[in-house]
Parts: C-alpha cells; structure tokens; sequence
C-alpha cells in the first residue's frame, strides 16, 4: 500500500532521503555499513526507514564532505561537533548549495530560530536581493521538487513561506524612497487560482526599492477588478507572475485577455509557468522577464529611456 504523507515526519525511506539531499542510496548505505554514521530503524517487515533526526545528521555530513572534510574523520566526529562545524561553516562560507542544504535542514526539523540565523547572515553578508535570487529562490525550487516527489509535507512549505513572506515584508516597510518625476506606476498582482506570492512580494520590493509607485493587490486578484483599479490608478505597466506547478490560471488565456483588453499599456510577466512554456503565443504589449535578473535590466532600461527623455525635453525647452 502507498503510503500517505501523513506518515512522512515518522518514516522516512532511503528513496525520501536521496529525493531530499541528493545523496544517492549507495553512497547513504555505505555511510551506514563502512563507517557507522547512521543505524537506520527497521520496520515489521524489515524494511529500513530514517526519522528527521537522522535526515538532519545526513545532511549535515553532507554539507561537511562537500567543504572538504573526509567522510572517516567525520565519522569520528561526536554529533555535536558535526553540527557545530556546520554552523561554522553556514556563518562563514558563502557557497550557494551548502547553503540551500543548510536551509533545507532547518525546514525539516521546522526550526525556525537557525532558519531566520541562515537567511539574516546571508542578508547581511549580500543584501536581500541577491540573497532573494542566489539562495531563497533556488531554495524554493528544490522544495516544489520535493513536494512533487512526495518527499515533504505541506507544513513544510507553509512553515518556511511564511518566515520569507516576514522578512519581506520588513524589507518593504524599512524602504525610504518618494516618487519623483521619474517614477513610473506598476500595478502588481497574482491572478485567481495562483496562491504562490514570495516572487510577486519580491518583485514588490524591487520596484518600490528603485523609486517606482506600486498598486500592489497581492493573491487571487480577479481579473474584473483590475479594470476598476486601472481606471482609476491608470498604471503605466501591469505586472505578474505566475509560479505553482498546480495552478488553475489557463496560462494562455491570462496572456490574452490582458493583451486584448490594455493594448496600450506595458504587460510584464513571469513565473516558471510562462517562461517554461514554448508553446504560448505573446502578443505585442506583453514582455516576458526570463529571470529576476531581467527585471533589473529592465529597470535600468527604463532608467536610462527616461534620463534620455528628460535631456531632450531640458535640450529642446533652451532652445
């Protein structure tokens, strides 16, 4: 019988463990017979299944062999000094994977203390937008694996959606900027049947942070209500972005409707769902951002159009 995810926080099978670290079950039984890192439990039938403690511990070997420690002196090392060389290391090392795994750890065991010391170190260490793109959001799509492959339980993703969404959130309220001349009014939102929002809030703060003015609606905005808002606000851009696996937005019809009906204004768009699909016809309004990188090019596009613009204007207004 298959088993429910119910089940996931008290069995863990060696196929969850190899989903989860990357570690393939070979090299995990090895670690198990050669050099005794891990006894796994047995079930009845003795099969052989891992707890989170255990998911905790592979992973943090892990993190130690990937930064050059051998896997014998690892093995003589007490559990405490191995989670002691991994906070170490987590502080200390700016390599992208061994961070991620790090993050990984402290979601399984839902410790939100050394998730928020992780992210804060990270932040300090590069600002929040390249920690939003080089870790979180890497991060992110290693967990829509793990919840495909069944290896995780939504808890899981709620628990750490919720600490990014704060310090997002405390990232936007700490900005200080005014809209000037050269600001231009977005209007951002996620359409009905797409709750995914850390790449929209993300967008939010990335706006917000270059002087621009935001209307920002946030989740499961129907698309009736964005013909009041627009008139009322008369954004000069409209902006989206659509991420879930198991979204309901018929992608295709989403780009229509705002191409036919703002044909005038700007469209930009992005997620996973649009920039993975080759097949999805872009009408000539919409401009599809590959990548959060292309928002900022397309920023400082926008930056530089407008300072060329104001020259001509400064030029033409002496003559």
């Amino acid at each position: 019988m298959k088993k429910g995810k119910s089940e996931f926080r008290n069995k863990l099978f060696i196929k969850d463990l190899e989903n989860i670290t990357g570690i393939k079950a070979h090299t995990i039984r090895i670690w198990e017979q050669r050099y005794k890192l891990i006894e796994p439990h047995r079930t009845d039938t003795g099969i052989r299944y891992y707890d989170e403690d255990q998911l905790r511990l592979i992973l943090n070997v892990s993190i130690l062999n990937n930064n050059g420690f051998k896997i014998s002196k690892i093995a003589e090392m007490s559990l405490e000094e191995i989670y002691d060389k991994c906070q170490q290391l987590s502080e200390s090392v700016s390599k992208y994977d061994g961070q991620i795994q790090s993050l990984i750890s402290t979601m399984m065991t839902f410790d939100e203390k050394e998730f928020n010391k992780i992210l804060s170190i990270n932040i300090l260490k590069m600002g929040i937008e390249e920690t939003m793109i080089q870790v979180v959001f890497p991060f992110m799509d290693q967990i829509g694996l793990l919840w495909l492959s069944g290896s995780i339980h939504p808890a899981h993703e709620h628990f750490i959606s919720n600490l990014i969404r704060q310090r997002l959130h405390v990232a936007i309220d700490n900005l200080n900027y005014s809209v000037t001349s050269e600001s231009r009014k977005f209007l951002v939102f996620v359409p009905t049947g797409e709750n995914h929002d850390i790449s929209i809030m993300f967008a939010n703060y990335v706006l917000r942070s270059r002087g621009h003015e935001v209307i920002y609606l946030g989740t499961q905005t129907p698309f009736e209500d964005l013909y009041t808002i627009f008139d009322m606000r008369k954004p000069d851009f409209i902006f989206s972005i659509i991420t879930a696996l198991n979204s309901n937005v018929s992608i295709q019809t989403f780009i229509n409707n705002l191409g036919k009906h703002w044909k005038d204004t700007e469209i930009l768009l992005s997620g996973n769902q649009i920039i993975n699909r080759k097949d999805l016809k872009i009408p000539e309004n919409v401009n599809v951002l590959n990548s959060p990188m292309a928002l900022f090019d397309f920023l400082d596009q926008l930056k530089d159009n407008l300072k060329y613009k104001k020259t001509i204007q400064n030029f033409s207004s002496k003559k």
